[in-house]
């Protein structure tokens, strides 16, 4: 990775994976200016998990962003909405990731996960997301 005051090669220093998200945290140093910057690394499952969409053959990448934007609709309610919507879609990527095959997910899969996630945290984000959804 470069620097990004100097563009510059950065050395890592410290090194943390995160227990509640598939993520590494990273503390990195300039090797010429040594300005001092933290990462946070993480999986892009658009490129190694599909969806096929319901009545359909053809797939498409999976679209974190989309989901989000749907768990944040169905938990508008909460004032920690947003913070609230990033961990359970989260959460929803990566029970999906354990449970397709070859990398195929259907999107009433991904539907089914979400609906039960949202319903462990919040009954009437669950049926709002169910209504959007079914």
């Amino acid at each position: 990775m470069v620097c990004h005051k100097c563009g510059g090669d950065t050395a890592v220093i410290n090194s943390r994976p995160r227990a509640r998200s598939n993520s590494v945290w990273r503390r990195r140093q300039c090797v010429l200016c040594d300005t001092v910057c933290s990462t946070n690394e993480v999986i892009d499952y658009s490129k190694s998990i599909v969806i096929r969409p319901r009545n359909s053959k053809r797939l498409q990448p999976l679209n974190r962003d989309k989901l989000l934007l749907s768990l944040h609709a169905s938990l508008a309610h909460r004032p920690t909405s947003l913070n609230d919507a990033a961990a359970l879609c989260e959460t929803i990527i990566l029970k999906a990731v354990h449970t397709n095959q070859r990398g195929v997910v259907s999107a009433n899969t991904i539907i089914d996960i979400s609906v039960v996630a949202l319903s462990r945290f919040d009954k009437l984000a669950a049926q709002h997301y169910k209504a959007m959804h079914l």
